[in-house]
């Protein structure tokens, strides 16, 4: 332990002294003494400290508001959905695909199912089966106006 004069009033204080007794003056910070130093040594990590996630949440925010319309885009992509005179095709996938070719008179039920909201929006999920095996159904989500592609295909599995 050593004595310094503290440099605003000039007394003499004690270098382990966080500040002068006599004014108040921060004597440990501007002297660099021993005070600096924890007592459970150099090498003890006493905290660690990272911002709030509260001051990223513009970030996040932005981040869940971009993500899930890219996300709802690609899936969208990914299905599609088509009638002709005498085939159906459902195409699936964007870097892998899956053709599926479908005989309108090989189709057995065209499956209509739809909850309040995609009533009041227009839209249900279409699942048609057919006579090529017995578990053969392609449920195809979220299509527009599924009575009317319901009865388009009907109609073409009628005319020939």
């Amino acid at each position: 332990m050593a004595l310094i004069d503290c440099p605003e009033c000039g007394k003499q204080v004690s270098n382990l002294a966080r500040a002068c007794p006599q004014c108040g003056y921060p004597v440990a910070e501007k002297s660099g003494g021993g005070a600096a130093v924890s007592e459970g040594g150099a090498g003890d990590l006493l905290a660690e400290v990272r911002p709030s996630w509260w001051g990223y949440f513009g970030h996040l925010f932005f981040f869940f508001l971009i993500v899930p319309p890219i996300m709802a885009y690609f899936s969208r992509a990914s299905t599609v959905l088509r009638i002709r005179p005498r085939r159906i095709t459902l195409e699936r996938g964007l870097f892998s695909k899956c053709y599926l070719d479908y005989n309108p008179r090989d189709i057995r039920s065209i499956d209509i199912d739809q909850n309040f909201l995609q009533r009041m929006l227009g839209i249900g999920d279409l699942t048609l089966s057919t006579a090529a095996t017995v578990d053969a159904a392609e449920q195809i989500s979220n299509i527009p106006d599924p009575k009317g592609i319901r009865d388009l295909i009907l109609a073409q599995r009628g005319g020939g």
